[in-house]
Order: structure tokens, then C-alpha cells, then sequence
């Protein structure tokens, strides 16, 4: 869990950041887990949109993405969810808290 300071931080990070994936009526599949993850390994910070054709809300499917990525769901505004997870990678400049 992060404090609202850290959160905030990450907030400020992702709102100009361009999504890097879409989630829709295909809904959660094993290939999009990896890739997400993937994403995730190099950036440390995602924005995914969730179209209205999915078969859940946004909060819904973030909270279950963030699950299955073991990942934090940062915020979800309207369609959009923000990730986040630390990277494993060595020599990586990490995001600042």
C-alpha cells in the first residue's frame, strides 16, 4: 500500500503518460498478463484503458490485473487504471518516492 504522498507522486507521473494497452470484451487473457507484466518489468509505471465493451467496470478489472501482475492498483480514473510495480531489473533507475 503507499501513503497518499506516494501515491500522489505516481498520480503525477502517470497523468502524462499515453496508455499502453486496451482492455475489452476479449477481457483478461494469459497473453495479455504477460505483456502487461512485461511493460511493467521496463517502466516500473502503466496506464491501461478499459473500453466500455469489457465485461466488468474498471475497478473491477484493475483490481483483478493488479492481482494477477502482483501489482498496485495506483488510481482508476473513468476508463483508465494506472499500475504499478517495483522492477527487478539491476542497474534500473527506480521511481523516486
Amino acid at each position: 500500500m503507499f501513503t497518499s504522498k506516494q501515491r500522489s507522486r505516481l498520480r503525477s507521473l502517470a497523468s502524462t503518460m499515453q496508455p499502453v494497452m486496451q482492455i475489452g470484451k476479449g477481457g483478461i487473457t494469459e497473453n495479455l498478463i504477460h505483456s502487461l507484466s512485461e511493460a511493467l518489468e521496463a517502466r516500473e509505471l502503466i496506464k491501461v484503458t478499459v473500453f466500455d465493451s469489457a465485461e466488468a467496470d474498471a475497478d473491477t478489472i484493475a483490481q483483478n490485473v493488479a492481482d494477477l501482475l502482483h501489482a498496485e492498483v495506483v488510481t482508476v480514473i473513468g476508463k483508465k487504471a494506472v499500475f504499478y510495480r517495483r522492477s527487478s531489473r539491476k542497474n534500473f533507475e527506480h521511481i523516486a518516492f
